[in-house]
């Protein structure tokens, strides 16, 4: 859509593998840094996983809330929260009449650790005396957006956008829309999840999806490699303060960034393969550019989805190839993945978190553990060292894939 007003990101939060909040995930990520760390769970072994590693949350949520809130939280509200009430402080926690504020959060999943070990307790106990009287609000996969609109007191409308991994960029599409179209001033977005969970690992890995570099769980996680072989599975969670610019300026806020627009399209070709030409997603890049009313040699910068799966991230290449041409040539590629590893419904929200600073610090991260390039990638991406970004204005855009064919294509520009 064509947005009639400028939204501005003017707060961020997260709760990551690489640290629990924004400012040390980012750091994590220019230290060149993987969250990837073998699993300490008793479950790896009971139930004989062959994966035995993933990007696990670094900073345990009952550090930073009260036992209450994690009590009544599943762990995907959790480090929602987390994300949020961080989000919401950088922007200065801003007076906001709560009819014009709105909450829009994604999951790829939901709380899939409530609904299961609350099946577990019925099934133990052949009683519903032992089930949660809360299971149900926290296992919905609405319940990080409606603990944070709790939180924070939004009215305009709390949403959750669950389109797999496209989901936490959807949600942030979703915030953009709701400002353009006049229905709100401010709105908190992104995504979270919180499925290091046994049914994952061995859903995943009966898929093939899942790296089984168990000796190396660090340099598992390789996209545009030819020795990848799936993606890391990690956990938590990205807020954005979005905002009008003119509410934003009104009050004197700290601008990081443009979300200048939004691009989306779907597949409608697998249930989990992506379209391998890269049709559908090209749709939605050339959608986003053209929103935001730049051309092809406006981008500076690309955020991949960059999964490190043998066939995504050739599908992939092909649909940036198909959207831009030779223009592509012009565009810097990172793969932040290879350090994050994949949030799953969260990591559309972390990486507009990491293009936002991209283009404010004018720095593209390398991809880590790149060492030989598959001939299929004819993209130039940004390994060994960090790219710096032009001077003046510039744009950059955020690629975000999902099981079921939803692509999702955010622009951010500098500010």
């Amino acid at each position: 859509m064509s947005n009639p007003q400028r939204v501005v990101v003017t707060g961020l939060g997260a709760t990551t593998p690489l640290g629990g909040t924004a400012p040390e995930t980012w750091q994590g990520i220019l230290a060149g840094r993987s969250g990837a760390r073998t699993m300490p769970f008793d479950w790896v072994s009971e139930y004989n996983l062959p994966v035995t590693f993933g990007a696990l949350i670094h900073t345990d949520p009952s550090e930073v809330l009260a036992k209450v809130e994690v009590r009544r939280n599943d762990p995907s509200g959790q480090y929602a929260l987390i994300a949020a009430r961080e989000a919401w402080a950088d922007a200065g926690g801003p007076e906001v009449d709560p009819v014009r504020f709105g909450v829009a959060i994604g999951t790829g999943i939901g709380g899939v650790w409530t609904l299961l070990d609350q099946w577990d307790n019925l099934k133990a106990s052949k009683s519903t005396r032992r089930v949660f009287p809360l299971s149900v609000p926290m296992l919905m996969p609405n319940s990080a957006t409606a603990a944070v609109s709790l939180d924070l007191g939004a009215r305009a409308g709390a949403h959750t956008a669950v389109s797999a991994c496209a989901s936490g960029a959807e949600s942030i599409g979703l915030g953009l829309e709701l400002i353009a179209s006049g229905r709100a001033d401010i709105v908190v977005a992104g995504g979270t999840e919180a499925a290091v969970h046994p049914i994952c690992f061995a859903g995943f890995t009966q898929m093939q999806a899942l790296s089984t570099r168990n000796d190396e769980p660090e340099r598992a996680s390789r996209p545009y490699d030819t020795g990848r072989d799936g993606f890391v599975l990690g956990e938590g969670a990205a807020i954005v303060v979005l905002e009008s610019e003119e509410h934003a300026r009104a009050r004197g806020a700290k601008i990081y960034a443009e979300i200048a627009s939004v691009g989306t399209s779907a597949d409608a070709h697998h249930i989990a393969a992506p379209e391998p030409e890269g049709a559908g997603a090209s749709r939605a890049m050339i959608e986003a550019v053209e929103n935001a009313g730049l051309t092809p040699a406006d981008i500076v910068h690309i955020n991949a989805h960059a999964t490190s799966t043998p066939v995504g991230d050739v599908a992939e290449n092909n649909a940036i190839r198909r959207a831009f041409g030779d223009a592509a040539d012009g565009m810097c590629v990172s793969a932040t993945k290879s350090m994050s590893g994949h949030l799953l419904g969260a990591a559309g929200a972390l990486e507009t978190i990491l293009t936002v600073l991209s283009v404010r610090d004018r720095i593209a991260p390398a991809t880590i553990n790149l060492e030989d390039h598959d001939p299929q990638i004819n993209l130039d991406v940004v390994h060994g060292e960090h790219r710096t970004l032009p001077d003046g204005d510039i744009a950059a855009l955020n690629n975000s894939f999902g099981f079921g064919g939803h692509n999702v294509a955010l622009v951010v520009k500098s500010i």
